[in-house]
C-alpha cells in the first residue's frame, strides 16, 4: 500500500471521539487520558502499524474500528499506577530491582507524619531560627559509628562523588585494580572518579595488590588512598589485597587520608548471627579509615541515602561543598533514616523490627513455619472451591537465599522454599502469571522448578500470596 494511500486512511481524532463506544468511555475516564490514548494509537498507524486483524490495506472505517477496539486497553495502560507493591518471593533480601530495603514500621510512620504537614526540617524550635536539616540524624550516626563527623546525601554513589570532588579534585587517587568495580546500572568507579575531577592511579593486578604497590605510586599529587568494597563479585584462588588497617598505617605515615567505600556497610554486627563478610561502619573507622561511605537502603535497612562518616577535618568541609546542595536528602528520607537509626540503639530491636536485619538473621525454623502456613492456606482455598482449579503440587524444600544488593557476594543463607508445579503450566508460565496478577509475586526458577522463598516473605503477606497462587491455579481452568 503506497504511503500516500495509507496516510489518507488515517482518521482524525474527532472522528474517533464521535464513535459511540468512545463516548461511553469518556463517561468513566478523563477526556485528556482518552485523547492521549487515541494519539498514541494514531501515531502507531502513522508509523506503519496495521491495527486491523488480518487487514493489509485497511480503510479509514476499519482503522477507526481497530483504534476504538484497542482504546480501552490503552486507556487502562495510561491510568495504571506504574509503581506498585510486590511480594518478594525470590529469597534475595536486598533486591535492587524490587526496591532494596523494605522500611521498618517506625520509619513508615515517621514519613507519614512528616509528609502530612509542615515540619522543623531546617528550623530550631528552641531558638526560633534557621537550623541545618542534617541535625535530625547526626547525633544518632555519630553515636552508632564513633565518627567525629557525618554527612548524609541522597545515595552512596553521591557520597563517593562528593568525597572525591571535595578532597581530590585535580589530584591523584590511588586504588587497587582489583577494586575498580562496576555494579548495577553501569556504575563504574573509574567513571565516577573522572566526573569528580580526581585522577585515577591504578596499582597492583586484578588478583593481587601489595602494600608496596601503593607506596611506590605515592607522589606529591596524591590526595587519597581509596579502598572499594567489591560489591557483587569475589576473586578467589591466587589472590592478595591490602587490609584497611595496613592502608591506614601507610596513609598516616605519608599524610594521606584513606577513603573506604563500604557500599552496603552494616550497622548491625551480622557476624554475631553467623553471617560473615562485611564489617560494620564502626569497625571500618576503628581500623583506621579517615572517611567511610555507605548506603542507607542496603544492610542498614533504611531509605535510599549515602552516609559519609569519619574525621572532622575531611568530612566537615564536604557539607559546604557546592555539590552538597545538589545531592542533599529531602525531609521524607531524613524522617525514615532517623527512625531506622533509632532502632539500632538496641540490637535486639534492630534484629526484630528492621525488616532487612530480621530477614537476614531469622532462624530457619521461623522460615519453615511460614512455608507450612502457606501450603496449608493454599490447600484450604482449594477445598473451599473444588473443581474451580487444577490443583498445585506443593512441596517444602531446603534451599539457599542471598543477601543481595552486592552486600555479601560470597554469602548464602539457608532458607526454606515452597516448590510449585502445575499439571497444565510450565514453571515459566506460572512465574509470568504470578508476576502479572493483581498482587504481583516475584519468585524464582531453579533447576526447572518454580520456588517461593519464604525468607523474604513477611508473615503479613502469607494470605495474599496464597490467594495469588490460587488465582493462578484457577486461571483458564
Amino acid at each position: 500500500m503506497p504511503a500516500s494511500d495509507r496516510l489518507s486512511a488515517i482518521p482524525s481524532v474527532s472522528a474517533i471521539l464521535d464513535s459511540l463506544p468512545v463516548r461511553d468511555l469518556l463517561v468513566d475516564h478523563p477526556r485528556e487520558v482518552v485523547l492521549s490514548a487515541i494519539r498514541v494509537l494514531l501515531e502507531r498507524v502513522r508509523g506503519g502499524e496495521v491495527l486491523s486483524v488480518g487487514a493489509v490495506s485497511p480503510s479509514r472505517a476499519a482503522t477507526v474500528d481497530a483504534i476504538v477496539s484497542r482504546l480501552p486497553a490503552e486507556v487502562a495502560l495510561l491510568e495504571a499506577i506504574p509503581l506498585c507493591r510486590v511480594i518478594n518471593a525470590t529469597g534475595v533480601v536486598v533486591h535492587t530491582n524490587l526496591g532494596r530495603a523494605p522500611l521498618p514500621a517506625e520509619a513508615i510512620k515517621a514519613i507519614a507524619e512528616t509528609a502530612g504537614g509542615y515540619s522543623n526540617l531546617e528550623f530550631d524550635l528552641e531558638k526560633g531560627g534557621r537550623s541545618s536539616r542534617s541535625v535530625h540524624v547526626e547525633a544518632r550516626l555519630l553515636a552508632l559509628t564513633g565518627a567525629e563527623c557525618v554527612h548524609v546525601v541522597n545515595n552512596n554513589a553521591a557520597a563517593i562523588m562528593l568525597s572525591l570532588a571535595g578532597i581530590a579534585r585535580g589530584r591523584e587517587v590511588i586504588v587497587s585494580r582489583g577494586e575498580l568495580v562496576e555494579i548495577g546500572g553501569s556504575f563504574r568507579i573509574p567513571d565516577v572518579m573522572a566526573e569528580s575531577g580526581a585522577r585515577l592511579v591504578e596499582v597492583g593486578t586484578t588478583n593481587r595488590t601489595r602494600l608496596s604497590d601503593y607506596e611506590r605510586a605515592i607522589t606529591p599529587e596524591t590526595a587519597l588512598l581509596l579502598k572499594v568494597h567489591r560489591s557483587n563479585f569475589t576473586i578467589t584462588g591466587f589472590t592478595g589485597e591490602v587490609s584497611t588497617a595496613e592502608l591506614a598505617v601507610l596513609g598516616k605515615a605519608r599524610g594521606i587520608p584513606v577513603l573506604e567505600d563500604l557500599g552496603s556497610g552494616a550497622f548491625f554486627p551480622f557476624s554475631t548471627a553467623g553471617i560473615p563478610g562485611t564489617p560494620t561502619v564502626r569497625e571500618a573507622l576503628a581500623a583506621g579509615s579517615d572517611i567511610v561511605t555507605v548506603s542507607g537502603d542496603k544492610l542498614l535497612g533504611g531509605p535510599q541515602a549515602g552516609i559519609i562518616a569519619g574525621s572532622k577535618a575531611f568530612v566537615a568541609p564536604l557539607k559546604k561543598h557546592p555539590l552538597s546542595r545538589a545531592l542533599r536528602v529531602d525531609k521524607l528520607c531524613l524522617a525514615a533514616l532517623s527512625a531506622t537509626l533509632a532502632l539500632y540503639a538496641d540490637p535486639l530491636d534492630a534484629s526484630r523490627r528492621i525488616p532487612t536485619v530480621r530477614m537476614l538473621t531469622e532462624t530457619i525454623e521461623a522460615v519453615r513455619a511460614r512455608a507450612v502456613r502457606l501450603v496449608r492456606r493454599v490447600k484450604a482455598l482449594e477445598r473451599r472451591s473444588p473443581g474451580d482449579s487444577a490443583p498445585f503440587t506443593l512441596s517444602i524444600v531446603p534451599e539457599m537465599s542471598s543477601p543481595g544488593g552486592g552486600a555479601m557476594p560470597e554469602v548464602e543463607i539457608a532458607t526454606v522454599c515452597v516448590a510449585v508445579s502445575h499439571p497444565l503450566r510450565s514453571p515459566g508460565a506460572l512465574d509470568h502469571l504470578l508476576r502479572t496478577g493483581s498482587t504481583p509475586v516475584v519468585a524464582r526458577i531453579s533447576r526447572g522448578k518454580l520456588l517461593i522463598d519464604l525468607r523474604t516473605v513477611g508473615d503479613h503477606e502469607i494470605a495474599a500470596l496464597a490467594d495469588a497462587l490460587h488465582r493462578v491455579a484457577s486461571a483458564g481452568h
